[in-house]
């Protein structure tokens, strides 16, 4: 039986994957944070595991446990969340936290399984975001983090590629989870009236919540995603969900300040604060 890790697996794009690699016959090691979410897990089948993704002695003691059950084929990088509101606001701390999650982890995840990967010649899966293309404003640390994700899948497929690891990365559109509200709650921690952006607010939470406008299934995104890995040769990048083409394709296709306008536009930055 194939074994699959999957990281952020309380609810959302996580849980649709633990679902789907379960119901193809795969032992799924499900990690989450939480206490009560793990417990649901558990419940539910996998091999539920409480996990800080950038915990270095945790990560040592997961890959020691999946080594004596029989190592590991396939690690999807999933967990992650989107901090949102003005960049200054936030301020680098609030970078270092985005920065710590979606994209530290996944390099500090890869290298902590890199021996069993090595062993398998499995799969690594980063689930990035068309964010990282397509770059919006009251977004910029999560689009920065994963522009990031993006560039290092593209450094990891070619230095894991000797060892026969290969790499898939995916950039969902949107997909019916719990990213917008947690997204929401981020905001709503910046959003004070002594911001300079005050003013915009309404924008503020209105691309905090962009992702659930007309979002497609987490369990078909996880089908499709099954159905891709399962090939020969998966593919480099893989796009899936509401906007997954379009925001890229926009972002290629139309002149940098006709974008701007739009933005600016969409987010009431055309005026004076």
């Amino acid at each position: 039986m194939p074994i699959a890790l999957i990281t952020g697996c309380s609810s959302g794009i996580g849980r649709a994957l633990a679902e789907a690699f379960k119901a193809a016959g795969y032992q799924v090691w499900a990690t989450a944070r939480k206490t009560e979410d793990v417990a649901a897990l558990q419940a539910a089948g996998f091999i539920a595991v409480e996990l800080d993704v950038n915990d270095s002695a945790a990560l040592e003691r997961l890959a020691g446990q999946l080594e004596q059950q029989g190592g590991l084929d396939v690690l999807i990088n999933n967990a992650g969340y989107g901090a949102m509101g003005p960049l200054l606001d936030g301020g680098v701390e609030a970078m270092r936290r985005q920065f710590d999650t979606n994209v530290f982890a996944v390099v500090g995840v890869t290298r902590a399984l890199f021996p069993l990967l090595r062993r398998s010649k499995g799969l690594v899966v980063n689930i990035g975001s068309v964010s990282g293309v397509l770059v919006t404003p009251f977004a910029g640390a999560y689009c920065a983090s994963k522009a990031a994700v993006h560039a290092l899948s593209d450094a990891l497929r070619l230095e894991l590629a000797p060892f026969g690891i290969k790499l898939m990365e995916v950039q969902p559109g949107a997909i019916a989870s719990s990213f917008a509200s947690n997204a929401s709650r981020e905001a709503e921690q910046l959003i004070g009236e002594s911001s300079p952006w005050w003013p915009l607010r309404d924008a503020i939470r209105a691309r905090a919540n962009a992702s659930q406008g007309n979002p497609t299934p987490a369990a078909d995104f996880a089908r499709d995603l099954l159905k891709a890995l399962s090939q020969d040769n998966p593919p480099r990048l893989l796009r899936l969900g509401n906007g997954s083409r379009a925001m890229p394709l926009m972002a290629w296709l139309l002149p940098k300040g006709v974008l701007d306008y739009a933005l600016k536009k969409r987010f009431g930055l055309r005026g004076t604060l």
